[in-house]
């Protein structure tokens, strides 16, 4: 099954996608939120109203997340490249929750911004309070389905203006592209074996596989759940591969300029970068 938020900016509806068809939730559930994903969702499409989606903006494929928790440097390559050694713990930051818009929606450009860089991303969804887990086998049980995600990042703000924190290059409005779907497991199979790819410009930057990750979902679900309880509908964005504008190979991003991202299975967000008012 796929999940996805369709319409204006705070005024999406619900929709499943099965078969190459879509199909409105308005009936079932308001929004794509936390509660639906823990009540398990839609199991079948029996019975629904089947909806068009041609032409209309889409959404975030979940609404406003309770929080966004990212995992940083989890390629090696990306480590390497970031100037750093491989951790051999995780390194967790949190991005705000308001930074999440859909997978075709203008990124903007934050003022005094001069380095902002693209990060395609596999995102996880929480679909069960996961709390001490006992062990990484445990948390498949605890997702709802997984998401192609951009963590777009400003590196000035996130290194050289950081306080020693993340964050500040990482939470800026528009700053988490997220989408076009949410897919169930499912339909996704081994998140450990998914190609991911972008492009700025149409020219490649990054073509990598999730099997390159140094913690996988099921460590990082269990990992995450030690510290921290996470609750449905929350997202986990699970680290970029090698390719960034970080790397100096490329040019940061500017106004005009597209971002385009996909993964293997969850589908493409094509952003432009805006300046911001």
């Amino acid at each position: 099954m796929k999940y996805l938020r369709v319409g204006p900016a705070g005024a999406e509806r619900p929709v499943a996608g099965a078969g190459g068809r879509y199909y409105d939730l308005s009936t079932v559930t308001g929004d794509i939120t936390g509660a639906f994903l823990a009540s398990g969702g839609v199991r079948s499409t029996a019975g629904l109203p089947e909806t068009d989606i041609a032409g209309q903006r889409l959404g975030p494929p979940i609404a406003r997340p309770g929080v966004v928790l990212c995992i940083g440097q989890n390629y090696a390559a990306h480590a390497a490249e970031s100037g750093a050694a491989p951790p051999t713990v995780p390194i967790m930051f949190y991005k705000a929750p308001g930074t999440v818009v859909g997978p075709h929606d203008d990124v903007l450009i934050p003022r005094g911004a001069t380095r902002v860089d693209w990060e395609v991303e596999l995102g996880v969804v929480i679909g069960r309070t996961a709390r001490y887990l006992d062990s990484p086998a445990d948390a498949a049980a605890h997702i709802a389905g997984y998401v192609v995600s951009n963590d777009v990042s400003e590196r000035e703000f996130q290194l050289d203006r950081s306080g020693g924190q993340w964050s500040k290059g990482k939470s800026c409005e528009t700053f988490n592209p997220l989408g076009p779907w949410l897919v169930t497991p499912d339909e996704v199979g081994d998140p450990g074996r998914l190609r991911l790819r972008s492009r700025v410009n149409g020219e490649p930057r990054q073509d990598s596989s999730t099997a390159d990750m140094i913690f996988d979902v099921g460590f990082l679900v269990w990992h995450l759940s030690q510290y921290t309880v996470l609750e449905p509908g929350d997202l986990i964005n699970t680290g970029t591969p090698q390719g960034v504008g970080l790397s100096g190979r490329f040019p940061y991003l500017a106004e005009g300029d597209v971002v385009e991202v996909e993964i293997d299975g969850l589908g493409g967000q094509r952003n432009v970068l805006r300046n911001a008012g």
